[in-house]
């Protein structure tokens, strides 16, 4: 998942350098900078051009067609308007909005929930909060295979675990689950809210972090006057909190609505769209119409008719930050804006219990037992706080947080420590289910039996190529275009800006097909270049969302005075901004990597070989029909996260400053 990132400031250039004299008429027409604003901008507009504009407009050209033989044949609107009566079409619409709806809901309470715990903590906040953030850093593939295997009916630890606690009998009594022990992946019934578990477990982490950070945002002094005037704590939520982290609950809803509605790995690796097609998005469908069946139009087809949803969702996204990059005066909202969150929350509500009644009341029942404990623990502390007992008011109230936090981290980190220690079981500890928590005696033998059995090495190696290499090519391109942006003058600057940002929220699930279509013209599948050269589209325009935010918080006295001592633009560049700009670039260059080094979609698509396979799909492909090597696959899911997450921990400096500094400056 990608992180929120907010507009840089609308163009923060730098003033005329010394000596420049009158401007000449293109100069005046185009720009002062014209020529070297084309000049940094010409790589990027080359991959964003080739990679993502050009293939979304081929794309709509195709699903104009039919594939008839060797042939295409032009049927202008048939493959949509076939799409009205295709049942597989319409359930991959509703499960994808039945998993984005659900998973958006528990993440922002969970989140939410988290990010309060942990801003009035006061010891072991950093800490608490790196190991919450695991989830969101260790590779999809990991994820979806831990918790595969957890959720498994016979070998899994949640069922067991379930069982011996009294809990799953009561779970089947209060017709939570059909039956005990559940079927968690294997029933229609518990497929799809199993899967948005998993989403939820992925993404709570990203919410936590940045409701933390907004947390942060709001004045002490609000809290204060509210407290001052009599608000209890749950009138200082709703009045004060709520208020303060609108905007931020919006864009980051914004953002995650985007990618949940187009994920495809992740529901892939767990269910392959089954049973049946319970869990099978839109984007499954569109997979295969177009790579299965080799329609592309009609492929290409059902992804485009999405584009109106995200591009609404888009929309809502540029005003917000828009409004963030040039604040207008504040002005109290009418009668219309208060109500319209009410009014889309109710559609949305009402929406979700029509698509899907059967997870409707479970999810109603898991929220309210959730906010009837808060509040239960909320009023005791309360009360005791107002018969004048503020110890045993504070003692309740920590032991209330101790109590979710703990629970926060188990729910957090159960499946890592779960992938840790049965990568060091034997075979027949797995099989036959002893020494579940500890494995005893340890052993390397599931490693070994990796690397002899699969070519997991060729695999490792061709991910730390494409990784690096697209990284580099990224980082170079980002930042020549993040600076010109941040400080050169031309004319269609802001469109430019703008056109970043809506690649940067472009789906995949847009782009898989055309590309597709497009490597094989030029002979590139089955290559390790066809990733290269692809997976800059969607980390490309983050690096220079985030780059053109940093180039603009610094200062532009710096340049000024390296062009008074005779330096030219580039040499100011290269000698005073780039050196200046370190933080930000190695956290673009952390964000692009670990995104490479993750990658699923592209690669399952493009690659077919086992020689040229990343790890992702390399993994993905040790799992023979319902042959699951559990152990090989946890020793694999080790070797995966440990760069990552050593990665992040040691770049968790450099990784803070270059986001603060490239978020919106006043």
């Amino acid at each position: 998942m990608r992180p929120v990132q907010t507009a840089p400031p609308p163009a923060t250039r730098a003033s005329s350098p010394p000596g420049s004299g009158s401007l000449t008429t293109t100069q005046r027409r185009l720009g002062r900078d014209w020529r070297l604003a084309a000049l940094f901008l010409a790589p990027m507009a080359l991959l964003v051009g080739g990679l993502v504009l050009v293939p979304i407009a081929r794309s709509v050209f195709t699903s104009t067609t039919q594939r008839h033989g060797q042939d295409s044949v032009f049927v202008g609107l048939d493959n949509y308007l076939a799409l009205v009566g295709d049942e597989q079409f319409r359930t991959g619409v509703t499960n994808s909005f039945v998993f984005t709806a659900y998973a958006e809901v528990f993440k922002v309470v969970l989140g939410l929930s988290a990010a309060l715990l942990l801003h009035h903590r006061r010891r072991g906040r950093a800490l608490i909060a790196g190991l919450l953030l695991l989830p969101w850093v260790v590779p999809t593939v990991v994820t979806a295979f831990s918790w595969r295997a957890l959720l498994d009916p016979i070998f899994g630890s949640v069922n067991t675990l379930l069982t011996d606690t009294g809990i799953g009998p009561l779970l089947a009594s209060a017709h939570l689950v059909d039956s005990w022990p559940a079927g968690w992946l294997s029933d229609a019934s518990l497929a799809m809210p199993s899967v948005i578990l998993v989403n939820v477990w992925k993404g709570v982490p990203f919410f936590t972090v940045t409701f933390l950070a907004g947390l942060k945002a709001i004045p002490a002094d609000l809290y204060e006057a509210a407290t001052i005037d009599g608000a209890s704590s749950l009138q200082r939520f709703l009045h004060v909190t709520l208020p303060g982290l609108r905007h931020v609950i919006t864009v980051t809803v914004t953002l995650s609505s985007i990618w949940t509605f187009n994920n495809f790995d992740l529901i892939w690796l767990l269910t392959q769209g089954g049973p049946g097609d319970a869990t099978a998005p839109y984007v499954l469908v569109a997979y295969s119409k177009a790579i299965l069946q080799l329609q592309y139009g009609a492929g290409a087809a059902v992804t485009l008719v999405m584009l109106p949803i995200i591009g609404g969702l888009v929309f809502v996204l540029v005003r917000l930050m828009r409004r963030d990059a040039a604040p207008s005066p504040s002005r109290p909202p009418g009668k219309v804006r208060k109500a319209l969150p009410w009014v889309i929350a109710a559609a949305v509500a009402l929406l979700m219990l029509w698509t899907s009644p059967h997870i409707f009341w479970k999810a109603a029942v898991v929220l309210g037992v959730i906010m009837l404990v808060a509040a239960a623990v909320g009023r005791l502390a309360s009360a005791f706080h107002g018969w004048g007992r503020r110890r045993t008011s504070s003692l309740v109230s920590g032991l209330g947080s101790a109590a979710a936090l703990a629970g926060l981290l188990l729910f957090v980190l159960g499946p890592l420590y779960w992938i840790a220690v049965t990568a060091f079981k034997s075979e027949d500890q797995i099989v036959m289910h002893y020494s579940d928590l500890w494995p005893t005696p340890w052993t390397l033998q599931q490693f070994t039996d990796l690397f002899n059995n699969q070519p997991f090495g060729r695999w490792y190696l061709n991910t730390v190529l494409v990784s690096l290499a697209s990284t580099a090519a990224a980082l170079v391109c980002a930042a020549l275009a993040g600076y010109a942006l941040a400080r050169l003058r031309f004319r269609g600057a802001q469109t430019f800006t703008v056109t970043v940002l809506l690649t940067y929220v472009m789906p995949g699930a847009l782009l898989f097909i055309p590309l597709y279509q497009l490597l094989i013209g030029v002979r590139l599948t089955d290559s390790l270049w066809s990733l290269v050269v692809t997976y800059p589209t969607f980390t490309l325009p983050f690096a220079t969302w985030l780059l053109a935010g940093y180039f603009s918080s610094i200062p532009v006295e710096l340049e000024e005075a390296a062009l008074v001592d005779g330096c030219t633009r580039v040499q100011a560049f290269r000698r005073v901004v780039l050196p200046l700009a370190r933080p930000g670039l190695l956290a673009v260059a952390l964000f692009t990597l670990t995104n490479a080094w993750n990658e699923f979609l592209f690669a399952f698509v493009f690659i077919t070989k086992d020689e040229y396979k990343t790890l992702p799909v390399g993994m993905q492909s040790m799992i023979a029909g319902d042959v699951v090597p559990q152990g090989q696959l946890a020793a694999a899911s080790l070797l995966v996260s440990i760069p990552v997450v050593i990665m992040y921990a040691f770049g968790q400096r450099f990784l803070t400053d270059g986001l603060t500094a490239g978020a919106v400056k006043g």
